[in-house]
């Protein structure tokens, strides 16, 4: 399966819109000193993020009106740079590893094997971005740019920050240096500081259309059968993230026997009720691809008026269960028993 990190990446559709309006600012010479990325997670909001620091790496402001697009050429400098990390004027702030599996880091690089991207992959984050990463873009922002280019810094994402980094950051935003500008990715900008939010300029991408999910699937995952493909493209909401992870992951399965399950009526069978309960409690990941099939099945019933918007509440129901399962340690297998029922009763 071709699936690249998004700074390898330059293949990005469905989010043309943003990009030229993004050009468009930077041509008119009032961009912004912070950008907030945004929209669900999967739609290939870091992917677009990296192309805006491509561009303004290789950008000439001479040459402003001869471009008609962020593309940047994969032989360029800047893709090779950003790619290996090795861009003097661009920097990337995330969560950081753990104590334990940065020690490996370090032992791998000091033993002359630094661990390839598929183990890094493997290797555990923390839960937040902690303040003390957030001092590392001020001692950035200090040095002066490499032949006066912008220097560039992408927060992915900004909803990771606990109390003490979200201020750091604000205090970044309020005294910005002079052409430097911050690309923060946000899933669920509502939930971010008022105050972060009115110091950003926004860009918000769009869920991408079944077409662009199609396209995208039968690119990374030629593997995958056309009627699989367009399955997956139907119910995975607009993000390509949702519809690799269901392909990957047996969600085309599981969104059967949900179907199966749900919609049975009158033939309602309990045994293959329990059984769907059973093999979502066993496993952590099953567990979360059902839940989050159940509540995209819902939503898509909603959305295409195929339920009234009372169906809202068993939505918003289903969500809470799925909270409460988890931060209260609840029985899983009853849980998604409870669920059912909401949805069998409402249809």
């Amino acid at each position: 399966m071709e699936r690249l990190a998004p700074k390898d990446n330059i293949f990005l559709i469905g989010h043309e819109k943003a990009e030229n309006m993004f050009l468009n600012i930077l041509k008119s010479k009032t961009l912004h000193h912070a950008f907030l990325i945004s929209g669900q997670e999967g739609i290939g909001k870091a992917t677009f993020a990296y192309k805006i620091a491509r561009f303004l790496l290789e950008y000439d402001e001479q040459k402003a009106e001869s471009y008609t697009s962020l593309d940047v050429s994969p032989k360029s400098l800047a893709f090779a740079q950003i790619s290996s990390g090795s861009n003097a004027n661009f920097k990337v702030i995330e969560r950081g590893y753990t104590q334990t599996d940065e020690k490996k880091i370090i032992k791998a690089i000091k033993d002359g094997q630094p661990l390839s991207d598929d183990e890094l992959q493997n290797l555990k984050r923390s839960s937040v971005i902690k303040v003390d990463d957030v001092r590392e873009i001020n001692k950035f922002l200090s040095k002066k740019s490499f032949d006066g280019a912008w220097r560039i810094v992408l927060i992915d994402s900004v909803d990771d920050l606990n109390t003490a980094s979200a201020n750091a950051i604000l205090k970044i935003l309020e005294e910005p240096p002079a052409k430097s500008i911050l690309l923060l990715i946000s899933h669920h900008p509502n939930k971010l500081l008022p105050t972060i939010l009115s110091r950003c300029a926004k860009l918000n991408l769009e869920p991408l259309t079944k077409e662009n999910v199609a396209t995208l699937l039968r690119r990374y995952m030629p593997e995958l059968n056309e009627p699989d493909v367009l399955k997956l493209a139907s119910i995975s909401q607009g993000s390509i993230g949702k519809a690799l992870n269901y392909a990957s992951s047996g969600g085309l399965e599981i969104y059967q026997n949900l179907q199966d399950v749900l919609f049975a009526g009158s033939a309602f069978d309990l045994s293959k009720a329990l059984k769907l309960a059973g093999d979502a409690a066993s496993d952590e990941d099953v567990w979360q691809l059902t839940v989050d099939l159940m509540l995209g099945l819902i939503f898509d019933m909603v959305k295409s008026g195929e339920k009234d918007e009372s169906f809202l509440s068993v939505y918003q129901n289903v969500l809470k269960l799925s909270r409460e399962a988890v931060g209260l340690n609840m029985d899983k297998t009853q849980t998604i028993l409870n669920m059912i029922h909401l949805v069998t009763k409402a249809m």
